[in-house]
């Protein structure tokens, strides 16, 4: 499928995303949305374009099978203190899919009904499928971060020598992926050393044979595998004067940067690989294809499919 979207589509698109109104849970009282409702929860939302991606797949959709036209997704700001028993009110209002931003991932683990087994190894569920008697967590995240390092930088995981920045949540995402689909080695970069001896802990049981290591980013072995992909899982660089969490000179030569963080586009990690004359890519990729993915749970939909349009709409709301 491809987007096919106007230039007035996308400033109508844009227009709508900057007016979209942010839910709370008192609109689940007299909720009454005739079709199959989808929603992201998060505290804050206001930011989150996954609704205009949602959408706009969704509208591409309808254009073959008319049912998908009474298909919406919302956004709701859900503090997280609230999560456990907002999850049983929007069961009750009949919501067919949810998705769930940072941290409200790890808070729904322990608070659905069923597993799926590629997010029981990662611990956290991003997204949630409604069932007779609760809720189907799954994580797509994984999925997404793979399909966009393939997409924008032309590599596999699989095969590959990886050096992972962070061993908070995202990154034991990331480094269960890289693990589950045969990377060559895993070498993690943390400051603070009980988090990361805790992360190699837990990752242990699944490497087998890969080979897994960690280190202090201020202090890179000088042995770290040459032509490794570099994957960004921490925060930093979310502001711009944020220090970039590894100094790529001190690394051996690596293939390529890839940095989850989607906004800014330009991380000051980014911009030290381009100086270094690096291939690299933002996460707007991942953030794209985790969430076709899980469009692809709720409606069966393939996720190759409504990936373009999500993609189209991620960057006209950006601008």
């Amino acid at each position: 499928m491809r987007a096919t979207l106007s230039v007035d589509s996308i400033e109508n698109l844009k227009s709508k995303i900057e007016n979209s109104e942010v839910l709370t849970l008192d609109a689940l009282d007299t909720w009454a949305h005739a079709g199959p409702s989808l929603a992201v929860l998060g505290h804050p939302i206001k930011h989150s374009i996954s609704p205009a991606m949602h959408n706009a797949a969704l509208a591409e959709l309808s254009r073959n099978e008319r049912d998908y036209s009474a298909w919406r997704y919302f956004r709701f700001d859900v503090p997280p203190a609230d999560l456990p028993a907002a999850l049983d009110r929007f069961h009750a209002a009949g919501f067919h899919g949810l998705n769930l931003t940072v941290p409200h991932k790890v808070i729904a683990f322990s608070h659905v009904t069923q597993i799926d087994p590629d997010a029981l190894r990662i611990g956290a569920v991003n997204t949630l499928l409604r069932k007779s008697d609760g809720w189907r967590g799954y994580n797509t995240d994984g999925y997404g971060l793979a399909a966009a390092i393939r997409e924008t930088l032309g590599h596999e995981l699989a095969g590959s020598h990886i050096i992972l920045l962070g061993a908070g949540g995202a990154a034991r995402g990331a480094a269960v992926e890289c693990i589950q689909r045969g990377c060559a080695s895993l070498s993690i970069a943390n400051r603070t050393h009980e988090n990361l001896d805790a992360l190699l802990s837990s990752l242990a049981p699944l490497a087998g044979g890969i080979p897994l290591r960690g280190f202090d980013p201020a202090r890179p072995p000088a042995n770290l595998p040459s032509g490794a992909l570099v994957i960004n899982a921490t925060s930093a660089g979310l502001r711009l004067t944020d220090p970039a969490p590894v100094e790529l000179s001190a690394l051996p030569r690596t293939s390529a940067v890839f940095d989850m963080i989607y906004n800014p586009p330009l991380t000051p990690l980014l911009q030290a690989a381009t100086v270094l004359g690096i291939p690299r890519a933002n996460g707007l990729a991942m953030l794209v294809h985790q969430g076709a993915k899980s469009l692809e749970i709720w409606s069966g939909a393939p996720a190759i499919q409504t990936a373009p349009a999500m993609a189209f709409a991620a960057h006209a709301a950006l601008g």
